[in-house]
This record gives structure tokens, C-alpha cells and sequence, in this order.
């Protein structure tokens, strides 16, 4: 993926699921046009999700998904079932494919069932039906289609495109700022930071601020002080990296406000009241308690890495606790939390806003407390009451 493509948690995630040779993944190649997914009349082909970015007209960016069959047989097979029910969780739109020349079979009811337990929009798609001599009538929701002939696949995009999830009026730090403001970003340059890059909260910020027809300043924290040293009146709003929130709520006067990206993403994620309200938790943990420390993306850990050294300290510093930490990345997630008594996730900036709130209510469920990074930090260094003062109600709470 090149610097000039949408991330994939700004994208529509569509998922193809149903039992093994009906033809997912043929169906999957000719709505795409691409030969994405292996096509054989072999059952259990697909044996992993298979994932593939791109632009489907008339939803605009995607993440497409094919899935191994949902009657998979045999320790392996329930293991690629677990799969499926899993990226089930987190899509935005469920296609479900079913083969035509035959009646339901009970896993795709089961299936169904599923799918509006979970609250997923959902196609009911009847593959190949060049094979019938009647084509019935299409609904809402259900279509009769030909991956082979190209039968209504057409109609079956526009089918997606009604679906397409609502995207959020929420800005990153529009919201916040007016035409010519002057926002100063704050972004740390240490070992753990992409080399020759930003990281994609800071880049998000950026764009939102110039299309605001502001000013964006960036600066490091060690020349923070400098830089607000020449300019010539107070910025309206700095926005730091939650590990520099320390020096930077040293550095900048009281009456500028001042928040952190993650605080800022989790709000646009969806989940910010809960992190504020989670992060009370910490204060209640006694010795040895089992916090998972969980992280939407996959990295290569530095020596000083933030989730698994500098946050540690920072909770051991603040609480005199040692606790016990166990880590999950990229899409990996436990799906027993009942041994945790505290869940620390990332500011989520490539997850989807879907993918971050199954696994917030599967933490209230499980009744474990959920919180950020950014959150957490704020609240160890003292900084917490300060960075959501832009938030007038749940700074109200806090008070």
C-alpha cells in the first residue's frame, strides 16, 4: 500500500462467508473483477481469510474478505471456523453465499442467525443460478446470482452500496478549531518511532487541520519550548503524543488547551467515555494483578517500547503495584477475557471503528474495565483533568 492509499481502518470491510464450494471465492473475484481468492472444486480451498484493498465502485475504498467454509470439518477446520467467526465480528457488510441448485443447509440458517446476533448488515446471496430454470424475485436484501455467467453481479454491487455503514461526523481535531487558528502538534522522535515517517494519527492530524484552513506547527517535545517562544500568540489547541504528556503539560501555559492524539482517536473510535471510565480502574488494582496490554497494529518492540516498558513503569511508578502483563497484536484478541482485571489498548488508529467496539463490549461483558493509552498515560502523569477540558462533559465527570 503506497503513502497515497486510505488506511484500512477508513475503508468499508465486506466479508464473503458461507460452507465450503459454494462459491465464495469465484463470487468474490467477479464482484472485484480480480483474481483474488483460488477458485477449485476442491472443498476447503480456502483455508485462511484472504484480504485484498482496493476500490469497488459504487462503495468507493474496501477490504474484501474470503473465508474459509463455515461447515469445515476436523480440529483444523474448527480452528478456521473460530477464524471466520471472528473477522464475522468486525465486517461492516456480510455476504452470504449460498449455493442455489440446492435447499439451505442447517449451518447457513445457524450462520444467518449469527450474523444478525451480531448486528451485521447482510446479503442473502443464491450462487449459481444458471444452474435453475426460474430465477426468483430479488429483495432488499437476498439475490440470485452467477459468478460464472456474471448474472446480477451488478445488482449486487449496488446491493453493497446501499449498505455501505454511515461514516461518522466526528473529526479528528476539526471539531475543535476554527479558520486560522494555529494547532501545534507535538510528536516524538525516539528509537520507537517508523523511520522516515509519522505515525497516521499525526498525518490525520495534519490533513484535518489544513483542510480546516488552519495552522499546523509540528514540533519535537524538546523543542517545544522554543516553539512557542516565537510565535506570536498562544496556539488554540497542542496536541501531543500521550508518552511526552509529562514535559509538554510542564511546557505549555495552563490556559492553552491540550489534549493527545490517542485521546482524540478514541473519541472518533467511538469509545472514549468508556476509556475515561475505565481507567478509574486503576486506581483499585492491588499486586499482581493481570492486565492485558493489547495493540491494533503489528511492530517489531524496541528496548523502550511504549506498551511494554514505558507504560509498566509509569502504572508502577503511580500505583507502587507489579503486575502481571500479557500482550495481543495486529488482529489477534483473546476471546476469554475472564482473567484480566484491566484492559490497555492502543490509540486504535488501524483498526476500523467496528473492530474496536467488539472488543470494548466484549470487555463489558466480560465485565472488565477498558481503556487507551492515551487515557492512561494522561492519568498517571497528572495530566488527565487537563487534556479533557475540551470535552466540557466528561470533563464535568472528572472534576
Amino acid at each position: 500500500m503506497s503513502l497515497q492509499d486510505t488506511p484500512s481502518a477508513s475503508r468499508v470491510h465486506i466479508g464473503f462467508f458461507g460452507c465450503r464450494n459454494v462459491g465464495k471465492s469465484s463470487l468474490m473475484n467477479a464482484v472485484t473483477g480480480q483474481d483474488i481468492a483460488v477458485v477449485s472444486n476442491v472443498k476447503g480451498t480456502t483455508t485462511d481469510p484472504v484480504n485484498k484493498a482496493m476500490e469497488l465502485l459504487p462503495l468507493g475504498p474496501v477490504v474484501v474478505t474470503d473465508t474459509p467454509g463455515f461447515d469445515d470439518e476436523g480440529e483444523l477446520g474448527e480452528l478456521r471456523v473460530r477464524k471466520t467467526l471472528r473477522k464475522l465480528a468486525t465486517t461492516d457488510i456480510a455476504v452470504l453465499v449460498t449455493d442455489a441448485a440446492r435447499p439451505m443447509l442447517e449451518e447457513e440458517e445457524q450462520l444467518i442467525g449469527m450474523i444478525r446476533q451480531k448486528q451485521v448488515p447482510y446479503i442473502l446471496v443464491h450462487n449459481r443460478s444458471d444452474l435453475l430454470d426460474e430465477i426468483p424475485e430479488t429483495t432488499d436484501n437476498e439475490i440470485w446470482v452467477s459468478a460464472l455467467t456474471g448474472f446480477h453481479i451488478h445488482e449486487l454491487k449496488e446491493m453493497l452500496g446501499k449498505l455501505a455503514p454511515k461514516k461518522s461526523s466526528l473529526r479528528l481535531i476539526g471539531d475543535f478549531i476554527k479558520e486560522n487558528d494555529v494547532v501545534v502538534l507535538v510528536t516524538p522522535i525516539d528509537e520507537s518511532a517508523p523511520k522516515g515517517r509519522m505515525i497516521l494519527p499525526q498525518v490525520q492530524a495534519i490533513r484535518d487541520i489544513l483542510d480546516s484552513h488552519a495552522i499546523v506547527v509540528t514540533t519535537r517535545e524538546t523543542e517545544l519550548e522554543q516553539t512557542l517562544a516565537v510565535l506570536k500568540n498562544d496556539p488554540a489547541l497542542v496536541v501531543t503524543d500521550s508518552q511526552a504528556f509529562e514535559i509538554v503539560a510542564e511546557i505549555v501555559p495552563d490556559s492553552v488547551r491540550l489534549t493527545s492524539f490517542s485521546i482524540l482517536m478514541a473519541r472518533v473510535k467511538g469509545f472514549l467515555d468508556e476509556a475515561v471510565a475505565g481507567a478509574a480502574a486503576i486506581d483499585h488494582l492491588e499486586e499482581g494483578a493481570r492486565i492485558l496490554i493489547a495493540e491494533g497494529c503489528t511492530h517489531h518492540r524496541q528496548c523502550n517500547d511504549i506498551g511494554t516498558v514505558k507504560i509498566p513503569n509509569w502504572l508502577k511508578r503511580s500505583t507502587g503495584h507489579d503486575f502481571i502483563y500479557e500482550t495481543a497484536s495486529g488482529k489477534e484478541f483473546p476471546d476469554d477475557l475472564s482473567r484480566y482485571d484491566l484492559i490497555l489498548h492502543c490509540g486504535a488508529c488501524m483498526l476500523t471503528e467496528r473492530d474496536v467496539l467488539v472488543r470494548m463490549e466484549a470487555a463489558q461483558a466480560a465485565g472488565i474495565p477498558f481503556t487507551n493509552y492515551g487515557i492512561t498515560i494522561a492519568k498517571m502523569t497528572g495530566a488527565l483533568e487537563r487534556s479533557l477540558r475540551i470535552f466540557p462533559k466528561l470533563h464535568d465527570l472528572i472534576s
